[in-house]
């Protein structure tokens, strides 16, 4: 995958050695931390939540502080909460990430709502401390973190710049290291997919499936025999066996989109999923267990579905154990110029093409408009730019009738409005053919491959192949 510059590491900048501050009541789990962080860090080590921090004064700040949330009273009780105030006030800048020796969601919710950006179980497995370095502190060791980019396969990466995105970024590493259901809730577009991978590849699952099921696609009988399989002779055209999503995925990670549109009929067997990891096959007796981490999204409101029956209440308490909520686009603003700049390189690379610039007045048009479809739309706009190779075409798409972007032409052209306005739609036709050709090559014309890939139905497809009269032969 071509890496984008702007994404790319800063400049070196003079090593330091950062400051951790540890703080644990078991002589254990200090001397371990120790032993793993020694000549990587200085660490400042305390044995239990009465010690003093007046000991740190010196510290001008510490990059990171490892603090166990069972400490003195309980998990999360008076001494830790008092700790956690104390630590705040005086480095507010400092990344504090909880220790703690159960996976339990009360936990997971307290530590995020009192602002740490991890979590990790005890006992730590090999390289867990040394990857909560790497993600914590080596990114920025001025307490900013800087524009990033994490790749999660060779066609896609989890990026971010926006402090929004941060939190984002923040909350899908605490719930990663623990088993729970996650519910990611957002607008069409934002992304959802993308963050649902994410935790996927920073879980102890990473090295195991990912699926993903799209619950708005497909029939209720299809829609069950694709999670769950089916026995032969289940149903007419069942010659022989087949496992379900839920079977093959054992031990990984499902991702349920549109989680909202699942017919309710359906529902109730996801629910018990969830409760004991148990099924049956269609046609078939026999209940089978599996270990699969759920996570779920949607764009619609569910306590709305709930409340007109068509989402089962018990079912949406069951999924959302820990909900991450993408802000749509037009929130995060600032984040527009790199999604461009990343989208460009990617398709560049995909299409093999020579990236174009974004000019000044391109990236204004970009920045000031809504995008209600979100990254979908952002990269879609940058895609047909990239085909179009004209950056007026698409000012003129995103700002219709406003005279936004380069000065008019003169009478001179021959051009009148009504005309311009003709030329337009056919240059928007001619790139969107162009796309189209591209696309169904890249995929040796298999035609469902290619509109997923452009992200339209599969009879949209079909109709605009019949509309520009492509074929493979015609294909560029």
């Amino acid at each position: 995958m071509t890496s984008l510059p702007v994404l790319a590491a800063a400049e070196s900048r003079k090593q330091r050695l950062p400051h951790v501050v540890v703080i644990d009541e078991d002589p254990v789990v200090l001397d371990y931390i120790r032993q793993v962080l020694d000549h990587r860090a200085h660490l400042h080590l305390l044995s239990h939540s009465g010690d003093s921090l007046e000991g740190l004064a010196d510290v001008p700040g510490p990059d990171l502080a490892l603090i166990d949330c069972h400490l003195g009273d309980g998990p999360y009780g008076t001494a830790a909460l008092a700790l956690l105030a104390d630590i705040r006030r005086r480095w507010p800048f400092v990344r504090v990430v909880m220790m703690s020796c159960s996976g339990d969601v009360q936990e997971l919710i307290r530590a995020s709502q009192l602002g740490s950006v991890g979590f990790i179980l005890k006992p730590f497995h090999k390289g867990d401390i040394e990857l909560i370095l790497r993600q914590h502190v080596a990114e920025d060791d001025q307490g900013q973190l800087d524009t990033k980019e994490i790749p999660l396969d060779e066609n896609c990466s989890f990026v971010r710049a926006s402090k929004r995105m941060r939190e984002v970024e923040a909350h899908c590493r605490l719930v990663a290291s623990t088993d729970i259901p996650i519910l990611v809730l957002g607008e069409s577009g934002t992304g959802k997919e993308i963050a649902a991978m994410f935790i996927h590849k920073m879980s102890a699952r990473s090295s195991r499936n990912f699926l993903k099921v799209n619950c708005a696609a497909m029939p209720l009988d299809l829609l069950e025999s694709e999670l769950f399989g089916y026995e032969q002779g289940a149903f007419t055209g069942a010659v022989k066996s087949k496992p379900g999503k839920f079977e093959l995925c054992n031990n990984g990670t499902i991702f349920l989109d549109e989680i909202g549109e699942m017919p309710t009929a359906l529902q109730a067997k996801l629910l018990q999923v969830l409760q004991d990891g148990s099924f049956s096959r269609l046609g078939s007796r026999l209940t089978m267990k599996v270990d699969v981490r759920v996570i779920a999204a949607t764009n619609i409101n569910i306590k709305e579905a709930i409340a007109r029956k068509t989402f089962r209440e018990d079912l949406y308490y069951r999924l959302n154990g820990f909900s991450i909520h993408l802000p749509p686009l037009r929130e995060r603003r600032e984040e527009i110029p790199i999604l461009a700049k990343y989208f460009m390189f990617r398709n560049a690379a995909k299409f093999d093409r020579a990236p174009l610039p974004f000019s000044a007045t391109l990236m204004q048009a970009l920045n000031s408009y809504s995008w209600p479809g979100n990254l979908r739309e952002l990269e879609n706009t940058v895609k047909r730019y990239l085909v179009l190779a004209d950056e007026q075409s698409i000012i003129n798409e995103l700002h219709p009738g406003l005279g936004f972007g380069l000065a008019s032409s003169s009478s001179d052209d021959g051009c009148t409005t009504r005309g311009l306005k003709r030329v337009v739609r056919g240059v928007k036709g001619d790139a969107e053919s162009v796309l189209i050709a591209r696309t169904l090559e890249s995929t040796k014309w298999n035609r469902k491959a290619a509109a997923a890939d452009l992200q339209i139905s599969y009879k949209a497809l079909l109709y605009k192949i019949k509309q520009y009269h492509l074929s493979p032969q015609e294909a560029i």
